[in-house]
């Protein structure tokens, strides 16, 4: 057995140590110079297909392995820049983009990146239309023009065409998502089943040419990268990223102080001081655009009544989880735009009123209450969250029964639209408004074979007349005027919708204080590996 295997083992009965006493765990050394090693939850991955990722660790994950066309600076992200793209121009009547690829990258098998590798991506994930392919079809892509729409024109050239003109940062922004991220064309054609355009292949394998190279993943378990070294913009300092599922917080924090572990991500608010006076340790914050909430699925008759909608919002103490639960996690926030975005509306009008919340029952017809099932991912701090929502809920005459899983499966229920109530995360796709007005604000088909499925139609909410209104501040190139017109979004979201928002989210990370480089940027898809080094 190698040394980093031998470290392995003994993170591994660490963790299982904590079930049955610590009195047999082992005392390791610090973890290997050349390697990163990271504790976290990210039990949620379904997928490593950037044409099909849609959930944050898939995002991060993604981030490592595939380059994108364009990127934003995570310091300023009104600044875009290219990554595979050197250069682009936009076109007098804002329709056409035309980006020029960069020369001399190469993927991890050696294949050249090219214009066609770039367009092939798009096309992909437009003719696959899983849940990300939204970012790409609202510009009037479908399977049967994409080919026209996106193309090569030569091995440097690309040319993006868009139905309608939009706001040209709004199009970029959207270039700069997860879904854009460029899959290396020859292998994966090469690995097509029956017309699956690689999805087998590439759910648990890459084809990217990022800084790594994905190595291994087991789900809920392991994720490991190995560096690139022949990577265009520089090899990584460190040889490989290793990534352990660690669910319990506690396990991490005594994985992080004993040195078997370099990053604890999962941490919880009441670790944080403690580890403040470890001068072997650092505490880093990163504010987030992403938002905790729960959703009321609309086909259950008894959450689809808006006076019942109304009365999870006053059943919620907000307050009480944010001094506590959330105490450096995030702030309370419940609108669906995050902090920082174009028209974000920091209004926060719901507070803890359980005796409100009661007489709106009453008033839908329920005054002895009514019971409902809640959906939450089995980590911190969502079951901390679901809990004492769950307390104070009851307080208000509503039970909640707590459904707890991991996040794949709480996910994969999610999309089909099976539960009642269900708590989860969402973070922004791309750094425009019209990311989350989108899914929180649209739903052009509750159909049950609808092609796009936001959040609203994951909750059944039927809203064609707000979702007009959303199509149309997308389109509206007045930066006052359309600031406006998310605020009134927000608003009737807010009093009508089926969304509980509550906190925007800062996330906490421990390092180890060898720990050089690591970039936490303002969304998943924004933390970067790439630089990071070790003292």
């Amino acid at each position: 057995m190698n040394t980093l295997a031998r470290r392995l083992a003994g993170a591994a009965l660490l963790s299982a140590g904590l079930s049955f006493g610590l009195a047999a765990t082992p005392v390791l050394a610090d973890t290997p110079k050349d390697t990163l090693v990271m504790a976290w939850q990210f039990d949620d991955i379904v997928t490593l297909d950037p044409g099909e990722i849609f959930e944050l660790s898939g995002a991060e994950y993604g981030a490592q392995v595939y380059d994108r066309l364009i990127r934003f600076d995570v310091n300023d992200v009104s600044k875009i820049h290219g990554q595979v793209a050197e250069s682009w121009t936009v076109s007098d009547d804002g329709r056409t983009f035309t980006f020029t690829i960069r020369d001399g990258i190469k993927f991890h098998s050696g294949n050249p990146l090219t214009a066609e590798d770039v367009a092939y991506s798009l096309q992909r994930a437009v003719k696959m239309n899983k849940g990300p392919a939204f970012i790409l079809t609202q510009f009037g892509l479908t399977p049967e023009n994409v080919d026209q729409k996106v193309r090569a024109t030569d091995p440097r050239t690309l040319v993006f065409e868009t139905d309608k003109t939009y706001a040209p940062t709004f199009v970029l922004y959207c270039l700069t998502a997860d879904v854009s991220g460029v899959v290396d064309a020859k292998l994966v054609k090469s690995k097509e089943v029956n017309g699956d355009f690689g999805a087998a292949f590439l759910k648990a394998n890459s084809a990217g040419s990022g800084p790594f190279v994905l190595r291994q993943w087991k789900a809920s378990e392991l994720l490991s990268l190995e560096a690139n070294a022949n990577y265009w913009g520089g090899a990584p300092a460190v040889k490989r990223v290793l990534i352990r599922h660690i669910a319990e917080p506690a396990t991490q924090r005594l994985l992080l102080e004993k040195g078997d572990v370099d990053v604890a991500r999962n941490l919880k608010p009441e670790q944080f001081e403690p580890l403040r006076g470890n001068d072997k340790i650092r505490i880093v914050q990163a504010p987030k655009g992403t938002l905790y909430y729960f959703g009321l699925n609309q086909k259950n008759e008894v959450l689809a009544k808006p006076d019942v909608r109304k009365a999870f919002k006053y059943a919620v103490d907000y307050d009480g989880m944010a001094k506590t639960i959330m105490n450096g996690l995030g702030t309370v926030h419940q609108a669906f735009l995050p902090k920082g975005f174009l028209g974000a509306l920091e209004e926060n009008p719901y507070t803890y009123d359980p005796a409100k919340a009661k007489e709106l029952l009453k008033q839908a017809g329920y005054p002895d209450g009514i019971t409902v099932t809640m959906d939450v991912r089995n980590t911190s701090p969502s079951m901390d969250m679901a809990q004492a929502i769950q307390g104070s809920a009851a307080a208000a005459g509503i039970t909640v029964k707590l459904l707890p899983a991991d996040g794949k499966q709480v996910v994969t229920k999610y999309r089909a639209r099976n539960h009642e109530a269900l708590l989860y995360q969402w973070g922004a796709d791309y750094q425009d408004p019209n990311t989350n007005a989108d899914t929180f604000a649209a739903n052009p088909d509750n159909a049950d074979d609808a092609k796009a499925k936001p959040l609203s139609w994951r909750n059944a909410w039927d809203i064609p007349e707000l979702t007009k209104k959303t199509a149309a501040a997308v389109e509206e190139r007045d930066t006052a005027k359309r600031a406006a017109m998310y605020q009134e979004l927000q608003r009737e979201v807010l009093e009508t919708s089926p969304f509980v928002i509550m906190f925007q989210q800062t996330e906490v990370i421990a390092e180890r204080s060898n720990v050089e480089g690591l970039v936490w940027g303002p969304s998943f898809d924004s933390n970067y590996y790439w630089k990071v080094s070790k003292k």
